[in-house]
């Protein structure tokens, strides 16, 4: 296997682009089925693009532009508390989107607006220990992908109990 380079962050910020299209494609297709969960103990749509919105701004983009305003420290959030203060099974899934987007669009700009000496800038976290802002980019396309797998899961779990006999042919 052949060694990859370090992303740009114009290839980042592409990344992050690719996700929104990935998004806004399944809460399209899911419509009304955005806040339905397949197993209780699994996060619907809505909860999925709601953790993303949080983790733009509490985690990617809000601790780069503390690390860029020259904070030491940063400190963690408890992610399933705050999925459960959004409530967003209860909303529409379009309304998280434009929320999400809103989000997504300044978290773009301010990736491209990275310059080369900021990558190595970094922020004390109380359990990961120093993060640098390269660290932070490559993490952010990592962790989206983790999570737009999780909505195409979501997608195939709606069309499975109807999908009669040819759920056989599942795993070829």
């Amino acid at each position: 296997m052949t060694a990859t380079s370090e992303l740009t962050t114009d290839q980042v910020a592409e990344y992050l682009e690719a996700t929104c299209a990935l998004i806004e494609s399944e809460l399209t297709a899911l419509g009304d089925d955005s806040g339905w969960h397949f197993d209780p103990k699994e996060w619907c749509a809505n909860q999925v693009v709601g953790h993303l919105v949080e983790a733009e701004k509490r985690g990617f983009a809000g601790r780069i532009r503390e690390i860029l305003a020259g904070r030491e420290k940063t400190s963690a959030w408890d992610q399933a508390e705050v999925a459960r203060t959004r409530k967003d099974c209860e909303r529409m899934g379009q309304s998280l989107w434009m929320e999400f987007m809103g989000v997504r669009n300044d978290s773009i700009a301010l990736v491209r607006s990275v310059l080369p000496a900021d990558l190595g800038k970094s922020i004390a976290h109380p359990m990961a220990g120093q993060l640098a802002v390269r660290d932070l980019l490559h993490e952010w396309v990592s962790h989206d992908r983790n999570h737009t797998r999780q909505l195409l899961q979501i997608g195939q779990e709606r069309v499975w109990p109807h999908m009669g006999n040819s759920q056989k042919f599942k795993g070829e």
